[in-house]
């Protein structure tokens, strides 16, 4: 199945995939053998974190590889639309809260709510796709109702 993602989202799962190959994983070898020769690994805590954080280092290569091969990258600035779509920086009003927001449409692997990225999968994303400015979506969260008036749509 081939997940939609971003130019940017893209690169930085390569570079972090990079980041782990050249890096990360020779480090983790090099600590483990060090460990090794101090002796007796039944009781060799920097050799057990050192396998720890090996295990970890190969799983998450494992996962970044997958998902770099079912990437589907999507430019957005060659999306031009009136509504909101992958790839949308979207500002929304919040009726009940008195507040503006403002959102990127991303893929699931890019979700960054500090950085505004939301995936077309959660419920605002699901109810922002396919609006137009102007247009009020209500989105049921877990805590409350949302209220959301589409102020502007941008795919630059």
């Amino acid at each position: 199945m081939r997940v939609p993602m971003t130019p940017e989202g893209y690169q930085s799962l390569k570079e972090e995939l990079e980041r782990l190959i050249s890096t990360e994983r020779p480090a983790v070898i090099k600590a483990i053998a060090e460990a090794r020769a101090h002796g007796d690994l039944s009781e060799n805590a920097e050799y057990h974190a050192a396998r720890e954080k090996q295990s970890f280092i190969e799983g998450r290569i494992q996962e970044l590889q997958s998902k770099i091969a079912a990437a589907d990258v999507i430019d957005p600035s060659k999306i031009n639309q009136k509504k909101v779509a992958f790839g949308a920086r979207v500002k929304v009003y919040d009726h009940n809260s008195e507040e503006e927001f403002d959102f990127m449409l991303v893929g699931p692997d890019e979700t960054n709510v500090k950085e505004g990225k939301i995936s077309i999968t959660s419920p605002v994303g699901k109810a922002l796709i396919g609006k137009e400015v102007g247009d009020t979506v209500i989105v049921k969260a877990p805590a409350r109702t949302i209220q959301y008036e589409i102020i502007e749509i941008n795919f630059a």
